[in-house]
């Protein structure tokens, strides 16, 4: 294998994933590199060399695809000019076009929104990567109960609802409801059984499945989760009571496609014990503000305080509540919960916390590893279609072949055999593992199943990041998801019964999925006579006084939010990055795609992205660009600080979201004041110069664009 730095016949040096396995003296054929590359089948959605991804312009796959040419162009993959174009930024989604060939805009966007929740810290990496692509999860990634709340969100979306779609399939096989089905199912079960096949029977559905997509809602016809009972496999009402969403446990309506799927995942994490009240409740958040202070010169990092936060450090931790009522039935029952006591105590919280952090990155990985499955048996555009579902179905062709030539007594020796190996050759396992360690040492990443059976395919983070570098790429950045402040409709989706598989008529299928007029009814005129004729209720007196303190605090932080615009005045650092937390309807307006509302140093201003320039750079200015995403004419002066500084985008080392408050106070100004709080992010450079951005309308939008737009490999903290 040649050295790294050797040119190929195209011209192009050695990729990332090659490098790293020459420096562990693997030996790989030439052939295999064009395999992990980009098909250039006529399946794949795009024409692209198979080695793009080794072009010294391009570092990961991600960055190729998102290049290259498309079959099926959206909006998004259109390069009319060198100007950026606004797609529908800040418009009704339904005057915006199809923004990517092959994908629903919908779609898209529940793409986006989980990306945007699961995506706080990012770190550039010149690391190699194994399968192609960027965005992996760092080892030493730390525990955070806010980043356990969001992997187990993405657990439940992806492996418990695909689990229970699988649990309602066999319920309605098993219930004779679609004898047909049922039927045929029964009918090669027995045969395969009677000609003693049932293995290689098995395999080859797999692998008819994966192939062959059509097959699919043939054996299995699909239907919306919250209409079939896991029981009885017949019809039932959704536990909504209309059927306002396909794809979510509940039926519950939404606004948007996958909202309601989203919302059960949060309500799912916020009902789970202890460890779940932390999470919820968002202890040592990812974006709270740094422990660390800025120096308002140098832009470096200072040591301060963690507690330095004068706003923060005045509320109280609730998530001690739960460890202070258990002390109190403690104390109540005749115990001594005090720690002068209880040594295990403090021992015990400390184990606790630490053993989640494996826990945790578990967790992301099953979630991980179920959305690289999926992707691969139903890629997205531009990634390719076949390859993934061919490399899937060759590793049980062989399965098929050694099961029809192996009989039950050949399977039972066999495995007793390997039991008997793996029990007694423990002293030759560990040294096979020592001589793998100290030649290999990183052999078992070559093993993992990311970098080598879905070498590739990415998850829905890596996905959503090619879709965001296609927008940059062609001068298009892709609108953000569209939000509301108004309520789902309490209607069902649209749902066509002739088209269901079920055994229920279509009276049947339409009194399930409409909310039951009589009960409705009911409820309003029950509801209705009690406001009326019972007047005022006894509990409104406790309401008035939890109004009363709800008041009080509104009106305390408002009060400290105005002490603060005299302290940022005086140069406190915390109080300038309070300013413009809580935005009033004058700082509210259209933001994107080039300028950004957003302070620095307590200062209104603009965060410009000037992607039309020579050098693509971010910077923060008092006024404006003309948002044709160019050069911004303005000079850096100490004295006219028009511009107070600007960073090369393909500098930029690391992108961190920060809160715009600390996790306690913003929890009290929700509560108090109802209102959102703006949050901010820190741009760390290759020379370590860090620049502190707050109160930042479309935050997540910015995060987004600086991410897409650079040549960095992205590493996920």
């Amino acid at each position: 294998m040649p050295m790294p730095g050797y040119v190929f016949r195209d011209g192009q040096p050695t990729p990332d994933s090659e490098m790293q396995e020459q420096q562990h003296g693997l030996q790989v054929a030439a052939s295999s590199t064009d395999m992990r590359r980009v098909s250039t089948s006529t399946s794949s959605a795009m024409n692209t060399p198979a080695s793009s991804t080794t072009d010294s312009d391009h570092p990961t796959d991600s960055h190729a695809l998102a290049n290259a040419d498309h079959d099926e162009k959206g909006a998004a993959q259109v390069n009319e000019h060198d100007k950026v174009k606004n797609l529908g930024w800040n418009e009704h989604p339904k005057e915006i076009p199809g923004l990517v060939g092959g994908l629903d805009n919908d779609d898209l966007w529940a793409l986006v929104r989980r990306f945007n929740k699961q995506m706080y810290h990012v770190k550039a990496t010149k690391e190699p990567l194994l399968a192609g692509l960027d965005l992996n999860i760092a080892d030493e990634d730390e525990f955070s109960p806010d980043k356990l709340r969001a992997n187990v969100e993405r657990l439940y979306m992806t492996v418990i609802i695909g689990l229970m779609g699988f649990g309602k399939h066999i319920a309605r096989l098993r219930s004779w409801r679609e004898p047909r089905r049922t039927g045929a199912f029964a009918a090669v079960y027995a045969a395969a059984w009677l000609l003693n096949l049932l293995v290689p029977t098995f395999l080859t559905t797999f692998i008819v499945l994966i192939v062959y997509p059509p097959a699919r809602p043939i054996l299995f016809p699909p239907a919306p989760l919250a209409l079939v009972d896991s029981n009885t496999g017949g019809v039932q009402s959704p536990a909504a009571g209309v059927l306002g969403s396909h794809d979510s446990a509940t039926g519950a309506p939404e606004k948007h496609k996958g909202e309601a799927v989203e919302q059960e995942a949060s309500n799912f994490v916020s009902g789970i014990g202890s460890i779940a009240l932390s999470s919820a409740t968002g202890k040592h958040d990812q974006a709270d503000p740094e422990p660390e202070s800025l120096t308002p010169s140098e832009g470096k990092h200072e040591q301060g305080d963690p507690d330095s936060d004068p706003l923060n450090k005045s509320v109280p931790d609730p998530t001690r509540l739960a460890m202070a009522g258990a002390d109190a039935k403690t104390a109540a029952s005749g115990g001594t919960p005090s720690e002068h006591h209880d040594k295990t105590k403090q021992p015990m919280e400390d184990a606790m916390w630490g053993k989640m952090r494996p826990v945790m990155h578990v967790v992301g990985d099953v979630a991980d590893g179920w959305e690289r499955f999926a992707n691969a048996l139903s890629p997205t555009s531009p990634f390719p279609k076949e390859r993934p579902r061919l490399v899937l179905a060759s590793v049980l062709i062989p399965g098929v072949a050694v099961s029809l030539v192996t009989t039950s007594a050949m399977f039972v020796r066999m495995t007793s055999f390997g039991v008997g190996v793996g029990f007694f050759s423990d002293p030759l396992v560990w040294r096979g593992l020592d001589w793998l360690n100290t030649n290999y040492p990183n052999w078992q990443k070559f093993l993992e199943i990311r970098n080598s059976l879905l070498k590739g395919v990415p998850t829905n983070a890596q996905l959503t990041i090619t879709l965001l570098r296609i927008g940059e790429a062609n001068k298009a950045p892709l609108p953000p998801p569209p939000s509301s402040d108004q309520p789902p409709p309490n209607k069902p989706k649209s749902l066509n019964g002739d088209e269901l598989a079920l055994d229920a008529s279509n009276e049947e299928i339409h009194s399930a999925i409409h909310e039951d007029p009589t009960e409705k009814e009911a409820a309003e005129a029950a509801a209705a006579t009690t406001e009326g004729t019972e007047g005022k209720p006894k509990h409104r007196h406790g309401e008035h006084i939890l109004g009363f303190f709800k008041g009080t605090t509104k009106t305390g932080v408002e009060t400290k939010l105005g002490v603060d615009v005299l302290r940022a005045k005086i140069g406190s650092t915390h109080a300038k990055n309070h300013l413009g937390v809580l935005p009033k309807a004058a700082d509210l307006g259209p933001s994107g795609p080039v300028d950004f509302k957003g302070r620095y140093k307590g200062h209104r201003g603009w965060i410009n992205i000037s992607t039309a320039a020579a050098v693509p750079c971010v910077s923060w200015s008092k006024e404006p660009s003309d948002g044709t995403g160019g050069a911004v004419e303005h000079t850096i002066d100490k004295h006219d600080k028009h511009v107070a500084f600007k960073v090369p985008i393909k500098d930029i080392q690391e992108l961190k979201k920060v809160g715009g408050l600390g996790w306690k106070a913003k929890i009290v100004v929700g509560w108090a004041t109802g209102k959102t709080v703006a949050d901010g992010l820190e741009i760390v450079d290759k020379e370590g110069n860090t620049w502190k951005l707050t109160a930042i309308q479309y935050r997540e939008e910015l995060f987004n664009r600086l991410l897409a737009i650079g040549g960095q490999k992205w590493e996920s903290w």
